[in-house]
């Protein structure tokens, strides 16, 4: 490996780093009395081992088990004079697993804090360049130093590469608590310039300190500082649920914040203490795809000999369009597909929501990558045998563009007007991880052909006759982290032909209504969705682990308050109402969902 393409691969998307050395050493009975950096030598095959796990689990950058190899440490166990024997043992071995794997793997040389007092802290920078040179000598393609606990600390190794300056690095530091280390410093304050003459590292890190959530609030302010972030947080910490301190560290825990932190911009997440190749694996799965999924926008033929045609007002492409065009509060309700192909259950309950006054079954497209009988299948028979409309949901992840097309024309055909673009979740968050995704484009370019074959052309700049009538619809999420991008991605759909969007459910109403403020004057109506918790164990499971859900610490107590699921559920339903009531001058109407396909729960929060 070079160092150029390591840097080029940080550009290009985002890498799957390994996770705890230290971890997996004492899983395999080796105990804290030994020197573990020394295993690079006295035991190699058991790090090979360790590497080629992480390897296979899907990681892109191993890491050296040389963590604490510095010349202080080793010293307590009479190893200081091999020093550059462990160093470049350690490169050694992580580089014949990458080099095995049959696709590109870096070596990341590890070095961790030098303790800081003296005599060393005046040979601090001596120290560790003798590892940086040893790692290098033995096939390391960058040097990552990890859980730097001061600003001190960090300004000493980037001192150090003044020597090196065509060396690539990683400076990564460890956060505690309140997005501070535990000296206190800001991360704005360990992020700051370099001293003048240091060579710029090719990307910052997070690691180690405290959990996935507790380094939240870290990320968001880091990624905003520097172009390229690694985060690498412990499994888990405890959390206080019920006066017993349970532990958030399984790999689907890890996971969920890993898709966090790619959606807001980092270049690299892995695992740090406590993490097994158990978390990468689960890790790997949902990151790859959605650094994949990253896709550009459709293009669009030039229709020169075509004439574009007026497309229809919203008021007269369906009752929901007439509806919303006029400002009428419009109610829905979700109902999942089936993963057979009896649509009888589905369809009675269509007509039980149409004879309660309800406007609109939403059908979403294979929710969390799953299997199921075709959405699109699904709406039509609802439309007619349950003479109630439909909302389609199309997602973007299945089809390719002339697929997408065709399945559009057969909406209009089956008179399916009400379409809700979303781009779609990675097939390997699913339970067929097997399964390609095509992301020829995103929800935005979707939108964007949608509207041209509204005006009577398709996507190859051909003309259709008759134009379809979609209502033209799209996801919002209010409680995004990147609220920016969140907003921008709005106006962009927008612009590209959106006529109403559905949110993602929302707890906190007045969260909602912040981010009303900054969109409203896009003119499009917003129906706001609603979810009632079933129970205190499905608000705990949506807080912790669903991404983009934000449930406040006031609505956790009200649902803890209460023992037994029914009593719960009408906690959840009370919660819903209240949200409806706080939000309903601002909004177009309200999407329920029916958790588990109980639509009484959905209509005790609309009645």
């Amino acid at each position: 490996m070079t160092c150029l393409r390591f840097s080029q691969a940080l550009d290009q998307g985002v890498l799957v780093f390994d996770g705890a050395m230290g971890t997996e050493i004492y899983r395999h009975h080796v105990f804290t009395n030994r020197s573990f950096d020394e295993l690079c030598v006295s035991d190699p095959q058991l790090i090979r081992q360790i590497h080629t796990e992480y390897c296979n689990a899907g990681a892109d950058v191993l890491t050296t088990n040389t963590f604490g190899a510095n010349r202080v440490l080793l010293a307590r166990f009479g190893l200081a004079e091999r020093l550059r024997e462990i160093h470049r043992a350690g490169a050694q071995i992580a580089r014949s697993v990458a080099d095995a794997a049959g696709r590109p793997v870096f070596v990341a040389g590890s070095i961790g804090p030098v303790p800081m007092q003296p005599p060393f802290e005046e040979q601090i920078e001596g120290i560790l360049l003798e590892q940086i040179e040893a790692l290098l000598e033995g096939g390391a393609d960058f040097i990552l130093f990890e859980t730097l606990p001061t600003r001190k600390a960090l300004e000493h190794c980037a001192l150090a590469m003044r020597r090196l300056p065509q060396t690539p690095y990683v400076l990564s530091f460890a956060v505690v608590a309140h997005g501070e280390t535990a000296s206190g410093e800001s991360v704005a304050r360990m992020m700051a310039p370099l001293p003048e003459g240091c060579p710029p590292p090719v990307a910052w890190g997070l690691n180690c300190g405290t959990g996935p959530d507790g380094l939240l609030a870290a990320v968001e302010t880091a990624v905003r500082m520097t172009e390229h972030l690694v985060v690498q947080p412990n499994a888990g910490v405890p959390k206080e649920v019920d006066h017993r301190r349970i532990y958030f560290c399984s790999p689907e825990y890890l996971t969920e914040y890993a898709k966090r932190y790619v959606s807001l911009g980092v270049s690299g997440v892995g695992g740090c203490c406590g993490t097994t190749p158990e978390h990468i694996a689960e890790v790997a799965k949902a990151i790859k795809p959605l650094a994949r999924a990253r896709v550009g926008r459709v293009v669009l033929v030039p229709a020169e000999a075509v004439a574009e045609k007026p497309p229809a007002p919203l008021a007269e492409k369906s009752r929901l369009g007439w509806k919303l065009g006029h400002g009428q509060w419009v109610t829905t309700v979700e109902l999942v597909p089936p993963r057979g192909y009896d649509l009888s259950d589905t369809v009675a309950k269509s007509k039980r929501l149409r004879r309660h006054g309800v406007d609109a079954v939403n059908v979403p497209d294979g929710p969390r990558a799953s299997a199921r009988i075709s959405p699109l299948v699904t709406a039509q028979r609802i439309q007619q045998e349950a003479l109630i409309e439909a909302i389609l949901h199309f997602c973007c992840r299945d089809r390719n563009l002339i697929g997408m097309q065709a399945d559009l024309l057969a909406c209009a055909a089956c008179e399916i007007r009400n379409l809700l673009f979303i781009t779609g979740d990675p097939p390997k968050l699913g339970n067929y991880p097997g399964a390609t995704g095509v992301f020829d484009t995103d929800s935005i370019g979707m939108v964007a052909v949608q509207r041209r074959l509204n005006c009577g052309i398709d996507l190859g700049g051909q003309s259709i006759e008759p134009p379809t009538a979609a209502v033209i619809g799209v996801g919002l999420d209010p409680t995004a982290l990147d609220q920016d991008r969140e907003v921008d991605r709005f106006r962009q759909k927008v612009a590209a032909g959106a006529e109403f969007a559905i949110t993602q459910p929302v707890f906190d109403p007045e969260a909602l209504l912040r981010f009303l403020d900054r969109v409203q004057a896009y003119g499009v109506p917003i129906v706001a969705g609603v979810w009632p918790l079933a129970s205190y164990r499905n608000a705990l499971f949506m807080k912790n682990e669903v991404p983009g859900v934000t449930i406040p610490d006031a609505i956790m107590e009200r649902m803890a308050a209460f023992s037994g699921r029914e009593d719960q559920l009408k906690a959840g339903i009370e919660i819903a109402r209240e949200s409806v009531d706080r939000i309903r001058d601002r909004v177009a109407g309200i999407q329920v969902s029916a958790p588990m396909g109980k639509i009484a729960t959905a209509l005790a929060v609309i009645e």
